[in-house]
């Protein structure tokens, strides 16, 4: 079934201000679920005349491998993927993050925190919560007695706790899917105060993410369907932060044959882009995971060409 984006009037992203992006993390070459989020991206930003960034997200330094960006960037080059501004690295962005949590620390929205994993874990033991396996904890509360008056930007970028948002009651986020329709979360019940700087000094996803959406003015978010629990939080930061929210949708997921979403962590083969004819197999792939099944298959039609006719096949 093909994907059916919707054309939604929004006065403040208009169809020729439409600005999407794709963001990888540099943790390995990209596989055929990365591929699924990249193509479904750049055809939704073609389609509407819009724009397509690259941003790096290689905050978490550890897990990032040396050679990935140029790997990522090769392959994206080889399957025709251009991107329309200059490449940004989120490592390059922290004093944007500090500044962000600086002013919701003004808001008196963080506070430190000490909890560990395990004790997090004890804690909800303690109350008969049992955590699913590959699910996050939801936070208690237990470091939240805290005082949320006003900390100084000193302590800010010097504690060695982790910083989480204290959330308001009944923090429900609604919020439309371009394709999946109608989403709602409860905040307070299924994730509780989240972390937005962790012990290590190393901001989350969760904040950077929304600071990179706003700044570059993303007004299209197109990624795959592992991400649409995250998003509730994205739009209650971008409330409080007094950012935009921008238009999401999800993509199917590719799974492996456990029924495990493909990432490097389960050994997701890298796709082959060694040349145009591997190129333009793997994107047929991707296509038709998308729900593109009538695109052109002959062995003369290059990679442009297909792209041309997948941009004009996406709804």
């Amino acid at each position: 079934m093909i994907l059916a984006v919707s054309t939604l009037k929004n006065p403040s992203s208009p169809a020729d201000g439409y600005r999407g992006r794709f963001a990888p993390s540099p943790t390995g070459p990209l596989h055929a679920g990365s591929l699924v989020a990249a193509l479904g991206s750049w055809l939704d930003a073609r389609k509407n005349g819009g724009k397509w960034l690259l941003r790096i997200e290689d905050l978490d330094a550890p897990r990032c491998i040396p050679g990935a960006v140029q790997q990522i960037q090769a392959q994206l080059v080889a399957c025709g993927l251009s991107w329309d501004e200059e490449l940004t690295h989120q490592s390059q962005r922290q004093d944007h993050y500090q500044r962000a949590l600086e002013r919701l620390n003004e808001l008196k929205l963080i506070y430190p925190c000490a909890c560990s994993r395990q004790a997090i874990a004890n804690t909800l033991a303690g109350l008969g919560i049992k955590t699913p396996r590959n699910q996050e904890m939801v936070y208690p509360g237990t470091c939240r007695s805290h005082s949320l008056e006003t900390n100084s930007p000193e302590l800010l970028k010097t504690s060695k706790a982790a910083w989480r948002l204290a959330l308001p009651q009944n923090c429900h986020i609604e919020f439309e899917d371009l394709v999946l329709s109608h989403q709602d979360q409860d905040l307070n019940i299924e994730v509780g105060d989240f972390v937005l700087r962790r012990n290590d000094g190393i901001f989350t996803y969760q904040l950077a993410v929304v600071v990179d959406d706003a700044l570059q003015g993303i007004t299209h978010i197109v990624r795959g369907a592992d991400l649409l629990g995250n998003t509730a939080r994205q739009i209650h930061l971008q409330k409080v932060l007094g950012y935009h929210t921008p238009q999401y949708l999800h993509l199917p997921l590719v799974l492996d044959e456990h029924g495990e979403k493909l990432s490097k962590q389960t050994l997701a083969t890298q796709i082959n882009t060694q040349d145009e004819k591997h190129a333009l197999a793997e994107l047929r792939k991707a296509a038709l995971h998308l729900g593109l099944n009538h695109l052109p298959d002959g062995e003369s039609i290059t990679i442009a060409e297909w792209l041309l006719a997948a941009t004009r096949a996406w709804r």
